[in-house]
């Protein structure tokens, strides 16, 4: 049984308040079958962009970077990303560290 986006969305950002990373939606999808991507900001003109993909080698699903570079131009990515599915989710983490929490257990 999968779990439904709203409720991978509030868990993963009970685990990031948890340690102390700023984040928040940017973007509300569809709360049953919606994508995430997640913005990682780290507050110096850059950012990363990540998306769950499915690994056809070993069957298991890993966050992959979308696109990164400059922040405005990921924001564009972002947006013509929402622009293709309207139940698409986006979530902003803002750490300067670049920590996301996205490899931990759980989060996959």
């Amino acid at each position: 049984m999968r779990l439904t986006a709203d409720i991978w969305v509030s868990a993963y950002l009970t685990r990031l308040r948890l340690v102390q990373i700023p984040a928040f939606v940017v973007k509300r999808g569809d709360a049953t079958s919606g994508s995430v991507l997640v913005k990682l900001n780290t507050l110096d003109g850059q950012a990363c962009c990540f998306q769950r993909s499915f690994d056809l080698l070993t069957g298991e699903r890993t966050w992959v970077v979308l696109t990164e570079g400059f922040e405005k131009d990921v924001d564009a990515s972002v947006a013509k990303q929402v622009g293709f599915d309207p139940d698409l989710w986006v979530i902003e983490v803002e750490d300067r560290d670049g920590r996301h929490l996205l490899g931990e257990p759980g989060l996959g």
